[in-house]
């Protein structure tokens, strides 16, 4: 369960990058449709490297940001994406199941060819206490999408495949923060 909720908030984490339907003024482009390489290599985590690949077009990356800004609006007390020199950087702050994680990242590339994410966290709270973390995702687009694969399919280590769209009923598993 807890590497479930791990799986999940990093998800959420990776998907707050994403384009955000209008909560956030400043908006990272929608990446090139078909199949992308997604290489996360993390510290302070339970796994140290794992990829991922993703069947995407234009409709499932702005779906993607639409379905998941309420979720991250029930768990994010703070969103903010600026448009650099360079790229993008964010900062959040986010909690769920008693443990608050506090976020950066700097997003450089295309979103055509390849992206690159760098992110260092702190968290605090729940089992483990505090830790800090850090994570760079290096994707690259690889082509079109596989036969058996959908928009919205992702690839987990492992064979297990879950579609993106599905996030949405995470919403249902995720604690009620209590008010402020």
């Amino acid at each position: 369960m807890r590497r479930l909720l791990l799986v999940s908030c990093s998800a959420v984490g990776v998907l707050a990058l994403l384009p955000a339907g209008g909560a956030i003024a400043v908006e990272l482009p929608v990446r090139k449709a078909g199949l992308w390489e997604m290489k996360v290599v993390s510290t302070g985590g339970p796994s140290s490297e794992m990829t991922m690949h993703q069947c995407t077009d234009e409709t499932t990356d702005k779906d993607m940001s639409t379905a998941m800004s309420p979720v991250a609006k029930e768990i994010c007390a703070k969103q903010e994406i600026q448009k650099t020199a360079t790229g993008y950087v964010t900062d959040s702050v986010c909690g769920i199941a008693g443990v608050t994680v506090k976020s950066k990242a700097e997003i450089t590339g295309d979103f055509n060819s390849a992206y690159t994410v760098k992110s260092t966290s702190h968290s605090e709270g729940g089992r483990a206490g505090a830790h800090d973390s850090t994570s760079t995702i290096e994707a690259k687009w690889v082509g079109a999408c596989k036969a058996d694969q959908k928009p919205g399919d992702i690839m987990m280590p492992g064979g297990m495949k879950m579609n993106i769209k599905d996030m949405q009923k995470l919403k249902a598993l995720i604690p009620k923060q209590p008010a402020k």
